[in-house]
């Protein structure tokens, strides 16, 4: 090869567009799609695990980019503006690299969506197929996820599967030994901080400890304090009017009440409405006669975050001194507690 020919070769292979660098996809990361059909339109990347952060980018025949950092992995969940339309669509695990994404606009969904370049990605969508053989079994899929995150201390997709599987209703000692497995960098990542505020919160509230004390707003606009209950069995019971297996769950409750109430039994019924008028709506649908609050900030309810109640309904029995003596208490097991305690 002539001496010229080299010159323009090696000149060649060293041509970039003006002002652009390499990437460090150690520190960086492009996320780049591709929708085969939808040829324009606007790109929603939420980050679930930064501040629910929304990120944009326009759609150009079929292809859109996203930049960033991303300091550890990100669950993310991306979604579509097309002809006024919003569509959110696969939840997904972002972290810096090349990441590519293909798809179609009629199947954009996580189990029709192709994702390359990251591997907390492709460790979520193995984990995810793993829990979807094993079905609605619940306490299989936490024994699965035990097992996984005992041999992947370091994942990240191990600490969001902790908080997933065992966050509602979490036993203290469950949460606590899955925790303490996981590595220091992972402990203090979004997820593993969600943990530890779940761990704490269990603790707080385990068998045997002393009812945390709230003041809330009663039906007629009066402050309640939890604690003006002790003396007597007080169900602290966590509901809303919009939550379909709690509504269910009352005609139980109010069987419960009418046997036990006499006995020394009552009831607080703490609401995570946000509407004063449904919330009053549904106490006098469901016929129920005990004493109700709310602060009406739906799940940011202040008692609620202080209980840790993730998914409700929830209840916590307390005796006498307000103690917790019993937890999540549904239907008859409701009535065989109350029955040991007061018959």
């Amino acid at each position: 090869m002539k001496p010229l020919s080299i010159l323009v070769l090696l000149a060649f292979l060293s041509c970039r567009e003006p002002g652009k660098k390499d990437i460090d996809y150690t520190h960086a990361y492009t996320f780049t799609g591709r929708i085969a059909g939808l040829d324009e339109g606007l790109a929603f990347l939420l980050h679930r695990g930064n501040g629910n952060k929304i990120d944009t980018a326009e759609i150009r025949d079929g292809v859109f980019v996203f930049t960033g950092r991303a300091d550890t992995p990100e669950y993310c969940r991306l979604g579509f503006l097309n002809n006024g339309n919003m569509d959110f669509c696969c939840n997904f695990f972002l972290q810096n690299g090349k990441l590519e994404m293909t798809a179609k606009p009629d199947s954009l969904r996580d189990d029709a969506v192709m994702i390359t370049g990251s591997p907390a990605e492709d460790e979520f969508r193995s984990v995810r197929r793993q829990l979807a053989i094993i079905g609605d079994m619940d306490q299989q899929q936490k024994t699965f996820i035990k097992q996984f995150v005992y041999a992947h201390p370091s994942s990240y997709v191990a600490a969001f599967e902790i908080q997933q599987a065992f966050g509602v209703n979490p036993d203290a000692k469950e949460i606590d030994s899955l925790y303490n497995r996981l590595d220091t960098a992972v402990r203090v990542s979004y997820y593993g901080s969600l943990i530890k505020d779940i761990l704490d919160k269990a603790k707080l509230t385990d068998i045997g400890q002393p009812a945390p004390d709230f003041t809330q707003t009663d039906t007629a606009g009066s402050d309640v304090r939890l604690s003006s209950f002790k003396g007597k069995y007080i169900l602290v019971d966590f509901w809303a009017s919009w939550c379909g297996p709690c509504r269910r769950e009352n005609p139980a409750v109010v069987k419960a009440w009418q046997r036990f109430h006499p006995k020394g039994f009552d009831i607080l019924g703490v609401s995570l409405d946000n509407n004063r008028e449904k919330w009053l709506e549904a106490i006098k649908k469901d016929q129920l006669p005990w004493t109700h609050v709310t602060d009406l900030n739906g799940w940011q309810n202040s008692a609620a975050r202080l209980y840790g109640v993730r998914g409700i309904p929830m209840n916590y029995l307390l005796d006498k001194k307000g103690k917790i003596i019993a937890k999540n208490l549904r239907g008859q097991a409701l009535v065989e507690k109350l029955a040991a305690l007061l018959n």
